[in-house]
């Protein structure tokens, strides 16, 4: 029996960018919203970048090991090898019958050669946005956005999502590094036209005007606005009201939802079963809608564990593949900086401050911050910058300020080969049915990839010489973390799991949000287009609620 039952107009699960742009679209039209998150609060304003902290922006490659500590491997293979060493009166077992442990976080029913092994969640409120690198281009109008939508109406939704993100292109415009990198592949790639041509990144940040060296990255709490300002109750929940709309957003950190259940015809969601995992209560959540926007792995999760069974559900799933390199600066470019009568001021106040210091960029030169935008004769998106990943370490005797990240994103054909499933006897670290993975690339995605990795090359070899121990590579699959079309909008019931409005089909209040909705190939990062269709969505519960 539930400890007790909650009542609002919408139940929101997931407080990650797209939970919030559900939340704040209904809040401010008056609905009151439950939003609930299986991982804790960790930071005052619910949701926020934890990379706005003065160390991280003093030192980026800090902020490495607060994303490992945030990133909860999904799927980890049975390793068979036996441990020789092991104490002979220790426990083993019978490998002829069991293929490896559960416990400790080993999957027995993934085929190593299909996983997507560096595949994560981050379990916390703001999800993914408490560490993300703020990347939000649109996408390309023929290459990745569906044409399910006009691109009248796509333009507005974008508009929409990059105002509640707070995406922008001219934070890094002051930088040193920026123009130098930017200048260089300008020259070097100059058969592209405008609109492909390479151009500032867009991103979700906004440069600090109290103390210009420094920006504010967007996070969840970014997407909330004015309802990330919550007021403690005694439940420990998180309470909001909006005084314009009289509506109101509680947010329940360490929640999770077990279950939806539906009405006996199905068409409807009757209630959620949540548990309160700090009291390990059972509690009954009643809504008019439910929202699910947990993600690309645990949103069909939580439909598989509800047996809301589509013929799509888990297929048709798209991961990038990624080229990765990092590059020190040619000293041709370097010494390019202190000739350059744009630079000349900062850079003799630089020498004035450190006179021993032999490179002539300032220790609070922002980072670079490039893109080369995905085009059809180039299908990969490219990121030039210096960000901290939980790969792409630099050693601490090569100064950071001589250090560009190469990042070549890209694109697969979906196929509903590739998928995962639920398993109906192993399970997770919350209890939830385990998720396999079963993915390959065709012969075709295996050949584009290696014209991307020349590409990569080629912008490469402008910039500098290799960074020992960062060669040229492809990182592991899944390491992106941007999985897409797992639950995937679509007409056709039996190719997609939601309609157009990212309703699911069949069940008449029950909508979902995140990168699974996203319905084709991309190769650019696809946060932006998610919170433009959570937009959308969040728009039809309202025009379909009672007034």
């Amino acid at each position: 029996m539930p400890s007790k039952t909650l009542r609002a107009d919408t139940l929101v699960v997931g407080s990650g960018p797209v939970g919030c742009a559900f939340a704040r679209t209904l809040v401010q039209a008056g609905q009151d919203v439950i939003m609930i998150d299986a991982g804790p609060l960790m930071s005052p304003r619910p949701g926020a970048h934890l990379k706005n902290s003065y160390q991280y922006q003093r030192n980026v490659d800090l902020f490495t090991s607060v994303i490992q500590g945030h990133l909860h491997l999904l799927s980890v293979p049975p390793n068979d090898r036996p441990e020789v060493t092991l104490d002979p009166s220790a426990y083993r077992f019978d490998r002829s019958r069991f293929k490896g442990f559960v416990t400790d976080g080993q999957n027995p029913e993934q085929d190593p050669q299909r996983n997507l092994d560096a595949e994560a969640v981050t379990y916390g409120v703001g999800g993914m946005a408490t560490h993300w690198t703020c990347a939000t281009p649109r996408h390309h109008p023929v290459l990745e956005r569906s044409d399910l939508l006009t691109a009248v109406e796509w333009n507005e939704l974008y508009q929409e999502g990059e105002k509640l993100l707070n995406t922008r292109t001219d934070a890094y415009d002051m930088s040193i590094r920026h123009r130098v990198v930017h200048e260089a592949l300008s020259e070097e790639f100059t058969e592209l036209r405008d609109p492909y041509q390479v151009r500032n990144l867009p991103l979700a940040v906004e440069r600090r005007t109290d103390d210009p060296s420094m920006v504010h990255w967007s996070g969840a709490d970014t997407v909330l606005g004015p309802l990330a300002i919550m007021n403690l109750e005694e439940d420990c929940s998180l309470l909001v009201r909006d005084e314009a709309s009289g509506g109101s957003l509680t947010l329940y950190p360490e929640h999770l939802c077990r279950r939806l259940a539906l009405t006996p015809d199905g068409e409807r969601v009757e209630y959620a079963e949540v548990v309160d995992l700090t009291r390990s209560a059972p509690i009954r959540v009643e809504a008019g809608n439910f929202v699910v926007a947990g993600g690309a792995v645990l949103t069909p999760q939580l439909l598989s564990a509800s047996r809301v069974d589509r013929p799509a559900l888990g297929r048709y799933l798209h991961e990038q593949p990624v080229s990765f390199c990092q590059i020190v600066f040619h000293q041709a470019l370097v010494d390019s900086i202190t000739t350059d009568e744009r630079f000349t001021d900062r850079v003799n106040e630089h020498h004035k401050r450190s006179p021993e210091d032999p490179v002539p960029i300032p220790e609070d030169d922002p980072e670079p911050n490039v893109w080369i935008p995905v085009g059809e004769q180039r299908p990969w998106h490219c990121q030039i910058h210096r960000d901290a990943f939980h790969y792409g370490g630099v050693p601490p005797n090569v100064d950071s300020r001589l250090i560009v990240d190469l990042r070549w994103f890209g694109m697969v054909e979906p196929r509903a080969e590739n998928r995962m499933t639920f398993s109906g006897c192993c399970h997770d670290t919350f209890g939830m049915p385990q998720v396999t993975f079963d993915f390959t690339l065709t012969p075709e995605d295996r050949a584009t990839q290696h014209r991307m990795m020349r590409d990569m090359l080629r912008a490469a070899s402008v910039l500098g010489g290799f960074l020992p121990g960062s060669e040229p590579r492809f990182v592991a699959p899944g390491l992106p973390l941007h999985i897409t079309g797992t639950t995937r909008m679509g007409t056709d019931s039996q190719t997609s799991v939601v309609d157009t409005d990212s309703r699911v089909w069949g069940v008449d209040n029950l909508y979902l949000g995140g990168n699974n909705v996203i319905p084709g190939s991309n190769a650019s990062n696809p946060t932006l287009t998610s919170v433009a269709l959570a937009v959308k969505s969040a728009r039809r519960i309202l025009s379909t609620s009672p007034a």
